[in-house]
């Protein structure tokens, strides 16, 4: 029997889809992996043995080492996250955004955001608020092509993790970025504003050499996890110089005097929508109730 190395593109219901030699061949993986207690997961280069050729039948037998492995979404050998959020219809939230960033980090995967339908408002002023912050950010419209080019080049060569809240268009610009229908695409309701949830499970797709795109279950929500209200200031990049200055070791950048982060948001060093973010994080993480002002959007 043939031996090939491939890639792991899709799980459902025990059987893998692995992606070997331009082809992709259903699998089943061997006893020893659930003996062992070992998952495989969508991302895995495996090794596999084809079993029947004609009808692309194939048993995984190895898996090979692991660069990186996520929690949630579980993936491997993910490269940088792609985190999708309209700029209209659904309006964003920027505190869920926040969310999704805290989420990469904790796993140690470089984050890239984009604001798409730049056909319905411009995203300008959003894109500005996560720059200053020190992300890598790109604007789109997956429907007219706008800036589709110049994101793809930003993906090429890597394994990227799409996220985002359900109805921002992920599939949508999967498709613009495949140049081909490779996603169902749901109506977004009008009455709701959400998508319909056209994607049910983990699926990595090719999009070109070396080049992988996860798509995954869109989420309205997002807890935090993996952070303490004392090293959640860690997680807002824009934080790290201006608390050199703060006067007390363990300020928590909400109360004290002499705070260097308050300081910089009176300056404008710091946006006031990502400290007021991170006031709600904090206080949420203190399992305090939030009051006051309310989530940006």
């Amino acid at each position: 029997m043939e031996s090939l190395k491939g890639k792991i593109i899709k799980g459902i219901g025990g059987f893998y889809y692995v992606n070997a030699a331009d082809r992709v061949y259903e699998c089943k993986a061997r006893g020893v992996f659930r003996k062992d207690g070992r998952k495989l997961l969508v991302g895995d280069d495996v090794r596999m043995e084809v079993l029947d050729e004609e009808k692309m039948l194939g048993s995984v037998e190895e898996l090979l080492p692991r660069r990186s492995e996520l929690v949630r979404p579980a993936v491997a050998n993910v490269d940088q996250a792609l985190i999708i959020f309209a700029v209209a219809s659904p309006q964003p939230s920027l505190n869920l955004l926040d969310r999704f960033l805290i989420h990469a980090k904790v796993q140690g995967v470089p984050a890239l955001i984009c604001f798409n339908k730049e056909d319905l408002s411009d995203g300008e002023a959003l894109a500005a608020v996560y720059r200053s912050a020190g992300y890598e950010v790109r604007k789109t419209c997956a429907l007219t092509g706008e800036g589709v080019e110049e994101l793809r080049r930003h993906l090429q060569g890597r394994t990227t993790t799409v996220a985002g809240p359900s109805g921002v268009g992920k599939s949508t610009l999967i498709n613009a970025l495949a140049g081909r229908d490779l996603m169902e695409t749901g109506d977004v309701s009008r009455k709701i504003e959400r998508g319909k949830h056209t994607t049910r499970h983990s699926e990595l797709f090719r999009i070109g050499e070396d080049t992988y795109l996860f798509d995954t279950p869109g989420f309205t929500s997002l807890e935090v996890f993996g952070v303490t209200k004392e090293s959640l200031w860690t997680f807002y990049p824009e934080f790290a110089e201006p608390e050199k200055s703060c006067r007390f070791a363990q300020c928590s950048h909400l109360h004290e005097p002499d705070c260097g982060v308050r300081e910089a948001v009176e300056t404008g060093e710091i946006t006031r929508e990502r400290y007021e973010n991170y006031r709600l994080l904090y206080e949420e993480l203190s399992g305090r109730k939030s009051y006051g002002k309310g989530t940006p959007s």
